[in-house]
């Protein structure tokens, strides 16, 4: 058997009898368990859940290969999204032992498509963060080259498709952490619509920001992990009832006559030379494919880290309020009055980097400086969504750089938290202004770390990005 096989080879093993779920599944198991220690890409691997599972299927496999779109496939998923009876710790100590009581809605989708989830993964705590470095478990590592960052916050799930563990797994993007991390391991990554996929049971950091999404080795396997995510859902106000297309039955790979946008406020300063020229390359790819490349405007790029920093951490301030001992996770008993256990709980519990955003998110909700902060911000987010607006009249999808490197070593930006900020400054714009995209591979630096490139679309638009990005991956 290949190192990784697609969706699409595993269906056939199974539909031609030569494997069973339970095998597919221990394989998985055993690869994830052996490279833990070298790229602690797992906080909780549930051999014993998966294992059970597999087990009942195998007898069924012929008949679930007809109606189950991932009968029998090995996921992963990150570590904050609820799984009954299953550890859940956001990469926290605040959360260190918390086992939920429910599942989210994604988790019960990928169940009843016949996916098996065979661990959760690490993360930056509670999402904040762009290399997992902020796990309160100790940093994932880079398969390509384990001295180096995975990208964040959903590093471990990264980790785990690019290192051949399973071929497809969930992530969630607040400012690009799919996206990021797909870039910097060389797989895809896909942040969809805001409202395209439930958010319920993911534990928030920015509600506003947040979106669920597949990481995959390729394109199609990409899709059909949308495919079954996709829709719906009664529990979450925010989820839309755009119906949901065949993502799959998309991918033609024709893109004749499609308009490719090119913003050159991508381009500019602080982009990496051997990422230029690689995507550069990648969107000529696509002219050559018969695609017209146009450019397009974005105005106001040049505000997008303030504006993020200050809504995302003004939402986190409010999110991460509930963590406060009483209800559920750490609490620490030796303290004489409430306030004093609040406070020392989420001392004891938080780490850094969230403790930094949340007294941000505070500051900027603050009396006095509301108006001037967190009322201006959202002000330019709606001027944000209009250059798109604006730039989408001219064009079907945008390309840029997905970030303005290839992964760092570990270590290399920890005493510079503004570093590793304008490191997202590529990716948070989709998430001020909720629409879908995608990072793709296109290439690899001269050190042989990889390259990302990112399309853009428009609104519930995903079935054409992802043709695109098809077109780019053949």
């Amino acid at each position: 058997m290949a190192n990784t096989n697609t969706i699409e080879e595993l269906h056939k093993l199974y539909a031609a009898g030569e494997a069973k779920p339970s095998e597919i599944i221990n394989r998985a198991l055993d690869r994830a368990e052996a490279d833990n220690e070298r790229l602690n890409a797992y906080l909780t691997i549930n051999r014993e859940g998966a294992l059970k599972q597999a087990a009942a299927l195998d007898a069924d496999i012929q008949a679930a290969l007809k109606d189950k779109p991932l009968a029998g496939i090995p996921v992963v998923v990150k570590d904050n999204m609820c799984t009954t009876g299953v550890r859940t710790t956001c990469g926290s100590h605040i959360l260190g032992n918390y086992v939920p009581p429910y599942n989210a809605t994604v988790i019960n989708q990928l169940e009843a498509a016949g996916a098996i989830i065979i661990g959760k993964t690490n993360l930056d705590e509670f999402a904040m963060g762009g290399s997992t470095e902020n796990s309160g478990f100790g940093p994932a590592r880079n398969p390509i080259n384990p001295d180096y960052v995975p990208g964040g916050s959903s590093g471990g799930s990264a980790v785990a498709v690019a290192a051949g563990h399973v071929p497809i797994s969930l992530g969630s993007d607040t400012g690009g952490s799919i996206r990021q991390p797909a870039s910097f391991c060389g797989i895809v990554g896909l942040k969809p619509t805001y409202g395209r996929v439930s958010r319920f049971g993911l534990v928030a950091f920015a509600s506003s920001l947040d979106q669920i999404g597949p990481f995959a080795t390729n394109v199609k396997d990409a899709a059909r992990a949308l495919q079954a995510i996709a829709g719906h859902d009664r529990h979450d106000a925010t989820s839309s009832s755009v119906a949901v297309p065949d993502f799959a039955s998309a991918l033609t790979g024709d893109v004749k006559g499609l308009r490719v946008g090119v913003p050159p406020e991508c381009f500019g300063e602080g982009l990496d030379p051997e990422v230029k020229a690689r995507v550069e390359a990648g969107i000529q790819s696509l002219q050559a494919r018969g695609a017209e490349i146009v450019e397009v405007s974005l105005p106001h790029t040049k505000y997008v880290i303030a504006v993020y920093y200050i809504i995302a951490t003004a939402e986190a301030s409010s999110n991460l309020a509930r963590f406060d001992g009483v209800r559920y996770g750490l609490r620490v008993e030796e303290a004489r009055t409430l306030s004093e256990m609040y406070r020392r709980t989420r001392d004891a519990g938080f780490g850094a980097e969230v403790k930094r955003r949340i007294m941000l998110g505070t500051f900027v909700l603050s009396s006095g400086y509301y108006d001037a902060y967190y009322e201006k911000a959202q002000r330019v987010r709606t001027m944000l969504v209009n250059d798109f607006a604006e730039a989408f009249k001219k064009c079907d999808v945008i390309a840029t750089p997905t970030a303005p490197t290839p992964a760092f070593k570990i270590g290399e930006k920890s005493d510079d938290p503004l570093a590793m900020y304008l490191g997202d400054i590529y990716t948070v714009t989709i998430n001020l202004t909720g629409l879908p995209a995608v990072s793709v591979p296109c290439g690899a630096s001269s050190a042989g770390l990889p390259i990302g490139l990112q399309l853009i679309g428009n609104h519930f638009d995903e079935a054409r990005l992802l043709n695109v990005a098809y077109a780019l991956e053949q």
